[in-house]
């Protein structure tokens, strides 16, 4: 393992302590080893790191693990360091799934599967338009097939919260959108962990494909790559795993986008080390985003807010490292 990994990792682990014991109810390091080895502790403390705790650091760091790596292989598979998870809608699917979810006043359970098969269902929808379109380069046609129809499905965001009761269904909506882990319990993991798991592991299996997809089509294709095959399966991966974190957290932006180029600057631009280190850091920087968000303020600041505030700034100090090539 590089050093650059190897602090990733400690991105990773620092995060996970930090988030165990800072918050509306302090944890000790002594009063945390006793809950994790089972010695005396009081049973509200118990509590709070087992049953509100952990799963909130379980949810933060799949949902950070998944789009890091979603994002890294999105702007391989694009050629384009500007590419972000949401790029073929999936975000906006998901959002629109759970609006609706939200306005048929489908419960908890519902708004979820409704995000999620929003997802799934818009990145089909482009991949379906791309593949009508038989001229010009393939990448090219679904990076725009991806835009139009993020449009049509953000007209449709507005459509649902313009009908929406704006005094019950309206606020839901719009804190939703802003992202959240709030809502993260033990028994809503495995509808998260499933698909994350199985997106993630697809995407580690393929990453040195990803390597030969970075390459213009013609040179993938003369070292023997069966690139429309292999793009089939990278997408649905990494829409998978996109679209099971929008339902889970909601929208929550700039960790695909930066946490990419923060690998990159750490083991370089080789899939093989990129993508596992993209996990790491991502699911690290996410709990710490999260711990901010539910200590700093008497109420618990949207994700989605604190990842633009930090995201903004960091990567505009990123692009003025960054050297000519983005690899």
């Amino acid at each position: 393992m590089r050093s650059g990994a190897w602090w990733a990792l400690l991105v990773l682990l620092a995060g996970v302590l930090v988030a165990f014991t800072v918050g509306r109810t302090p944890v000790s390091l002594p009063q945390l080893w006793a809950a994790l080895s089972g010695g005396e502790l009081s049973e509200s403390l118990r509590t709070v790191v087992w049953q509100i705790r952990a799963p909130r650091i379980v949810a933060a760091v799949a949902v950070g693990a998944a789009l890091s790596v979603a994002g890294a292989a999105f702007q391989g598979l694009f050629r384009n360091p500007l590419v972000s998870p949401d790029i073929l809608g999936a975000s906006a699917g998901a959002a629109l799934g759970a609006l609706l979810g939200i306005f048929f006043s489908l419960g908890l359970a519902g708004i979820q599967f409704a995000a999620f098969a929003g997802g799934l269902v818009a990145v089909a929808l482009v991949y379906a338009t791309g593949s009508a379109v038989r001229q010009g380069d393939p990448i090219l046609v679904l990076l725009l097939a991806g835009i139009v129809i993020g449009s049509l499905l953000g007209a449709g965001i507005g459509l649902v919260k313009t009908l929406a009761d704006p005094y019950n269904q309206l606020p839901a909506m719009t804190f939703w959108l802003l992202g959240s882990l709030a809502g993260a319990h033990a028994d809503d993991l495995p509808a998260l962990l499933v698909p994350v798991a199985l997106g993630l592991g697809v995407l580690l299996l393929l990453r040195w494909r990803l390597d030969v997809m970075s390459l213009p089509e013609e040179e993938a294709r003369a070292l023997g790559a069966r690139t429309t095959l292999l793009r089939v399966g990278i997408v649905a991966a990494a829409t998978l795993v996109t679209a099971a974190s929008v339902a889970a957290a909601g929208i929550v932006g700039w960790v695909g986008l930066v946490v990419p180029h923060l690998a990159r600057f750490l083991v370089g631009p080789s899939f093989v080390r990129l993508l596992p280190t993209a996990a790491l850091l991502g699911g690290g920087l996410l709990l710490f985003i999260d711990t901010l968000a539910r200590s700093v303020a008497a109420a618990e600041i949207p994700l989605g807010i604190l990842t633009a505030l930090i995201g903004s700034p960091f990567f505009i100090a990123l692009l003025g490292r960054a050297q000519k090539g983005w690899q």
